[in-house]
């Protein structure tokens, strides 16, 4: 299940580079890395849901906005990328 979640969030990600804005690309191409990340921790626990998906990638990011990788208004961008994407693959 963890990996047909993953799959739907980056098909959704490659899916909007035709129409996108450089915002949206941006924010896509770094929540790309961060979920990759989060499913890897995941596959080794009993949790594979998507609502862990989703604590997964929020810990991962939160690291990055404390190590100081991106500027608040980047930040906002992301988390609401993040957001979005969730919630459409989670509805599909």
């Amino acid at each position: 299940m963890i990996a047909e979640f993953e799959a739907r969030i980056l098909t959704l990600i490659d899916d909007m580079v035709e129409r996108a804005s450089d915002d949206e690309l941006f924010a896509g191409g770094y929540l790309r890395g961060h979920l990759t990340l989060a499913v890897a921790e995941l596959e080794n626990t009993s949790d594979r849901s998507p609502q862990a998906v989703s604590a997964a990638v929020a810990r991962s990011l939160e690291k990055a906005i404390q190590a100081g990788e991106l500027s608040p208004r980047d930040r906002a961008l992301v988390l609401a990328m993040w957001d979005k994407l969730f919630h459409q693959a989670n509805a599909a």
